[in-house]
């Protein structure tokens, strides 16, 4: 029987113990994270990807303001419940946390998975939380597949046949 991708939504507080419980018994905790606005192939890619590495996935969901403030006016698309309960129906997601940060420096902090994972678009090098990830003992890995896909180019293409 499907899970209910609602009961995949957790807080911070509510994830804590249970990761604590898994690391005690010796799972793999994988944290990814994004906007995921309009999924496509690439989002559906990068999440096995990152399922891959670990156990656990834990997809941290950028909150309706914070896409706002990272993609502008307009964005996002869908309201973070839709994007959550989208996501958290994927087979690979074990749980989806939405945050409001410009990074996910602090959730990393204070959950501290064992893996960071992060798109094809970035480094190990560049990611922006390496150092977070580093001081705790994680790991980032890089996962998906080469970044040919991107919400913004969906959505001009979609515009774009809508107005020839």
């Amino acid at each position: 029987m499907p899970i209910d991708p609602s009961a995949k939504l957790k807080t911070l507080s509510e994830l804590k113990p249970l990761l604590v419980f898994a690391k005690r018994h010796g799972r793999t905790v994988v944290f990814a994270n994004g906007c995921f606005d309009l999924i496509h192939v690439g989002h559906v890619r990068y999440m096995q990807s990152a399922k891959a590495r670990g156990d656990i996935l834990i997809l941290a969901l950028n909150s309706d303001a914070s896409v706002r403030a990272i993609k502008g006016q307009g964005r996002p698309l869908q309201s973070e419940a839709a994007r959550a309960e989208i996501v958290g129906s994927m087979e690979c997601v074990d749980y989806v946390l939405i945050f409001d940060d410009p990074t996910v420096d602090q959730l990393l902090d204070e959950l501290r998975p064992d893996i960071h994972a992060k798109g094809t678009d970035y480094t190990a090098e560049s990611v922006p939380e390496r150092e977070t990830v580093r001081s705790y003992g994680g790991r980032v890995a890089i996962v998906g597949d080469l970044k040919t896909h991107s919400t913004r180019d969906l959505i001009k293409e979609i515009v774009a046949k809508f107005h020839s």
